[in-house]
């Protein structure tokens, strides 16, 4: 989400995306000859800056020639908009873009801002792929590696003007993130609106289906806070149709600090809400802390299989702390049922029980270390009775 967006290549333009992503910042086309080309100028008064000509489509011409002396107008362009053109081309995309209206501060006041808001932003994002996952009113560290990937390659940075911010998110494999973020978006406003005319909740409980959760609540209250409001819009990729069920041109989604209340109401109603879950998991014993020699102890542990988190910390009796202990020393892992917490952003693990070595055959997804040359007469005698 923090790459510098690669160059454009000529030969992998499709003149009719160019002239849509033109079309779409508000850059007007005039005439040019019918069937063979259209010439582009950027918003605003024409003689602001150079044209830029398309060609038709791929057939015409020296088309890739005529591409590049459009990429390189683009490149030198003073218009704001010339560059976002530039990085959806290089990287087909759907297009969020949040602009917002606040008091222009100076200095350090207002880089803190913008650092605020793409923090909101990412989250907001983050928050969609976790839902494209699976709903859930609250994830906390649930599926969160997962997602971080579902939106890694996505390229976020400054608009057309210093109150917007754009991410540009790649189709059609992150399509998923982005529909579920629109249907979201819109079931947060109706839910907001709902609040605010009855002063219930329930609208909020119906949401989560739609993917609305405490991280997208949460995400949006840190955007709005501190403006005048937040107008969120949703761009699909042109070079792909837009989603079944969705329409060409989504309808933007706004948001003013007026809706904040209802907001952290939803996002504490969310996570207080969220059940904790049964789990049976496969684990790496990664680390051991008890205050006295003998005695029930604290572990941390590396989940390999059995839970969406990848990391948990549970406590132990006095005879399962020895088993987690000896498979620490042979690089063994070991497999127990609990409860995972949602108080604890389902990072810990309760009523541990059923403690027991797990063969390496056995153990999920992940190696483990090489086990040390050490007796394990112990775990053969457990892997017996287990």
């Amino acid at each position: 989400m923090y790459r510098q967006p690669p160059e454009p290549d000529p030969a992998h333009v499709d003149p009719a995306v160019l002239g849509a992503l033109l079309a779409r910042h508000g850059w007007r086309r005039h005439g040019g000859s019918t069937g063979r080309y259209a010439r582009f100028t950027p918003p605003g008064d024409a003689k602001s800056g150079a044209g830029v000509l398309v060609p038709a489509d791929r057939a015409f011409p020296d088309c890739t020639d005529l591409l590049a002396e459009a990429l390189a107008a683009l490149a030198r362009s003073p218009e704001p908009s010339a560059p976002l053109v530039r990085t959806a081309l290089a990287v087909p995309s759907d297009e969020v873009s949040w602009e917002y209206g606040a008091e222009r501060r100076a200095g350090p006041a207002r880089w803190a801002d913008a650092e605020r808001l793409s923090a909101a932003a990412r989250a907001m994002l983050l928050a969609g792929a976790l839902a494209a996952r699976r709903p859930a009113g609250f994830y906390g560290a649930r599926l969160r590696p997962q997602a971080a990937r579902d939106v890694e390659r996505t390229l976020l940075g400054p608009g057309a003007h210093v109150a917007r911010l754009i991410a540009f998110v790649p189709a059609p494999e992150s399509r998923g993130v982005t529909a579920t973020l629109l249907r979201a978006l819109h079931g947060t406003r109706d839910a907001v609106d709902h609040q605010r005319a009855t002063g219930g909740m329930e609208a909020f409980d119906n949401a989560v289906e739609l993917g609305v959760c405490h991280e997208l609540t949460e995400a949006l209250t840190a955007l709005v806070r501190g403006t005048e409001g937040v107008r969120i819009a949703l761009s699909w990729a042109p070079a792909h149709p837009p989603p079944e069920g969705f329409a060409a041109a989504p309808e933007p989604v706004e948001f003013t600090p007026c809706d904040v209340p209802a907001l952290q109401r939803a996002a504490v109603r969310y996570r207080h809400r969220e059940p904790s879950l049964p789990v049976r998991i496969t684990a790496a014993v990664t680390r051991l802390s008890r205050s006295a020699a003998t005695g029930p102890g604290r572990v941390r542990l590396r989940v390999l299989a059995g839970a969406d988190v990848t990391e948990v910390r549970t406590s132990l009796d006095e005879e399962a702390y020895r088993v987690a202990g000896r498979a620490h020393l042979a690089g063994v892992p070991v497999r127990l049922s609990g409860r995972l917490e949602s108080r604890g952003g389902f990072r810990r693990l309760t009523g541990a029980s059923g403690v027991r070595p797990v063969p390496l055959a056995d153990a999920g997804r992940d190696p483990m270390p090489k086990p040390p040359p050490e007796d394990l007469d112990f775990f053969d005698q457990a892997y017996r009775d287990g």
